[in-house]
């Protein structure tokens, strides 16, 4: 049977988080032409012996080493022919019905490259419901002037409240990597994730990529599934934070319009010192110096993305993208008070 759509989860250490939210992919993902793969980025925990017995109806595909998540999905889906991939994060539990939604949509709006669920948080936290928005993902994700990323649903560290608020379809800059469907064709077309980021804002970059080739991205939130998020490096970890600017930096190097790039990376730098000075004062002092290496090594690779950059631009269809927040996210949430995507957007 040919595969329509290829749920491919990612792998690393992750035997616990397998044996708790697999069984609902299996489940809820057994329609004609699905299949669940789980590719596997090198454990040295018992994940494989789990996947064997405990889930012998999974594919199963092993990396020779752990090439984190980019290059670890790239790899991957390079063995994998299917119409769609579904890049689903190891720590989601699924929802009945949550493929059909998705697969329904892409199947008849060619025009739209990729496309995410509504993610909900799981709730783990003492007090918390599975009705919060959940902080990577939400409802979909959008990108403000000076490249700082946010949510249908989640505006710097306040997360809102599902309550059917954001249940419409709409057009985002960036899906979740958590839960992004892709079509294959799109996927290569625009070049995979950048396995040089590692981990963090890659999502971001890919989808940067394809809307500037003209390519929509959507989130439809007829499909539901919560995200515990954090699984493999929490908020407050200096090394994600690293990542986070490091990779911000690189981000905004490749695909910012010419008539930008001077003006935005000049006020990024002091507001990523600001950051850092932040961080000290709050006695995070290992995060303090993260934010700093980040910038230091962006400038040490930064040379070696021209061609990205040059390839970026030419390919644009357009300098100007929608879901582009034409503001500051930061001058709005501290100074305005706009805490809401709809405050933010006056909806």
């Amino acid at each position: 049977m040919q595969i329509k759509l290829a749920v491919v989860i990612l792998n690393w250490n992750g035997r616990s988080m397998l044996q708790r939210f697999l069984p609902s992919v299996v489940t809820c993902s057994s329609l004609p032409g699905v299949k669940v793969i789980v590719a596997d980025n090198h454990s040295d925990d018992d994940s494989l012996e789990i996947l064997s017995k405990q889930f012998p109806e999974v594919d199963v595909i092993q990396l020779e080493q752990n090439y984190g998540f980019a290059d670890g999905y790239n790899r991957s889906l390079k063995q994998i022919e299917a119409e769609y991939y579904l890049l689903l994060n190891s720590d989601v539990e699924v929802t009945p019905g949550w493929l059909e939604p998705l697969i329904g949509y892409m199947d008849i709006h060619p025009e739209i490259a990729a496309c995410q669920p509504k993610l909900l948080g799981y709730g783990e936290k003492e007090n918390a419901g599975k009705d919060i928005f959940e902080y990577a993902g939400a409802c979909g994700g959008f990108l403000d002037k000076y490249g700082y990323p946010f949510c249908r649903g989640r505006i710097m560290n306040v997360v809102e409240e599902d309550k059917g608020q954001y249940d419409t379809v709409c057009s985002l800059f960036w899906a979740t990597g958590a839960a992004l469907m892709v079509r294959s064709s799109d996927y290569w077309s625009a070049g995979g994730l950048d396995g040089r980021f590692f981990a963090h804002m890659e999502e971001i970059d890919f989808c940067w990529r394809l809307r500037s080739r003209g390519r929509g991205i959507v989130c439809i939130p007829q499909s539901k599934v919560y995200h515990v998020g954090g699984g493999t490096l929490n908020k407050e970890n200096p090394r994600k934070a690293y990542l986070n600017f490091r990779n911000n930096l690189l981000m905004l190097y490749k695909n910012l319009p010419e008539n930008e790039l001077r003006r935005v990376m000049t006020i990024r730098c002091l507001l990523d010192y600001l950051a850092a000075f932040s961080f000290l004062l709050k006695g995070e002092r290992k995060t303090f110096k993260a934010v700093f290496r980040a910038r230091r090594d962006f400038k040490l690779v930064k040379d070696s993305f021209k061609h990205d950059r040059k390839e970026n631009l030419n390919a644009a269809v357009s300098g100007s993208i929608p879901e582009r927040f034409d503001g500051s996210l930061l001058w709005n949430y501290y100074v305005k008070g706009k805490n809401t995507f709809n405050k933010l957007f006056n909806l």
